[in-house]
This record gives structure tokens, sequence and C-alpha cells, in this order.
């Protein structure tokens, strides 16, 4: 069994380990364009590109925090600080939802229906 939880472990850190790669490279891409690709709507775009990268991360750095907590140690105290840090998290992801889309992520895109 301690195989399975050292495999889990480091399948964990490998998946953080995305998480802050998606991070860093859409914020490395999106200043790239920001800063050579400029037009009237540059800052606008660049933000939503920032955000939409940061957004990515933050799944991927959950997926690993369940992985590790869930599969490797699953004592109550690390159950309750993976929910403490799924709720910053979830609040994080739905502010910069609301602030890339202009909208709250339940809500239907202008111009779309719900079917």
């Amino acid at each position: 069994m301690t195989q399975f939880s050292d495999i889990m472990e480091y399948g964990g850190l490998a998946v953080d380990f995305v998480g802050v790669l998606v991070i860093i490279v859409g914020a490395i891409l999106s200043t790239y364009r920001f800063l050579f690709r400029s037009h009237e709507s540059s800052y606008n775009r660049y933000r939503q590109d920032l955000g939409r990268s940061i957004l990515l991360g933050l799944e991927f750095l959950i997926a690993g925090d369940i992985i590790r907590t869930v599969v490797v140690a699953p004592t109550l105290k690390n159950v309750i600080v993976l929910g403490i840090i799924v709720l910053i998290r979830t609040f994080l992801s739905i502010a910069l939802h609301m602030e890339i889309e202009g909208r709250w992520p339940w809500q239907s895109a202008a111009g779309t229906s719900d079917q």
C-alpha cells in the first residue's frame, strides 16, 4: 500500500506542477501578445488571457490537492484543510470568471439560449 501511496503522492505533485506550469506559460504568452500585438482592446484581451490561464492552473492545483489528500493522507485534519483550500480556490475561480466574462459562471452568455 505504501508503494501506491508514493505513486499517488508523486502523481499529485505532478498535477500541481502542471498547474503551476499552465499559469506561468499562460502569463508569458499573454504578456507576449499584449506587448507585441497591440490594438485598441489589448488591455482587456490581456486580462482575459491571463485570467483564463490562472483559472486553468487553479483547476489543476485543486486536482493535485484532492489526489494527495484523499488517496495519500485521508485524515480528518487533512480533509478539513483540503476543504478550506478548495473553498478559497473556488472563490478565486468564481471571482476571476466574473472578471473575465462579466457574468456569473451559472448565467448563460448573452445572446445564447438555454435549451
